[in-house]
């Protein structure tokens, strides 16, 4: 007894694999969260570095799949968290270097003499 393969969705070979998401993707989204998370602290960049060079690896695997692997969407959203964590930091980092100049100039520079003192 043979068995004939059945066809499936309109146009797809039924000997085609089967539409899987990218693991990539879910660790994209994972670390731009970490990275949102832990931006105002600066340390975000990090993770937010490793997840912008994983979603373009992983576009880079989706597009060379043919449509098999999905997860486009994981992806955007761990790349968007993860630039914001890049701008979270790059705030922070102003913002501490403004403060710590206006602390610089208000301070006195050297020894603070009595006023009868020449």
């Amino acid at each position: 007894m043979t068995t004939t393969p059945v066809a499936g969705p309109a146009g797809r070979h039924p000997l085609d694999p089967d539409p899987v998401r990218s693991t990539k993707a879910r660790a994209v989204f994972a670390l731009g969260l970490v990275a949102l998370l832990t931006g105002p602290l600066v340390g975000g960049v990090v993770p937010a570095t490793v997840a912008m060079l994983l979603a373009r690896q992983a576009r880079r695997e989706a597009y060379a799949s043919g449509g098999y692997l999905t997860g486009a969407a994981w992806l955007d959203r761990g790349e968007w968290m993860a630039w914001a964590a890049v701008v979270l930091a790059a705030t922070a980092a102003v913002v501490v270097t403004v403060i710590g100049v206006v602390t610089l100039a208000d301070g006195s520079v050297g020894r603070d003499f009595a006023p009868g003192v020449d």
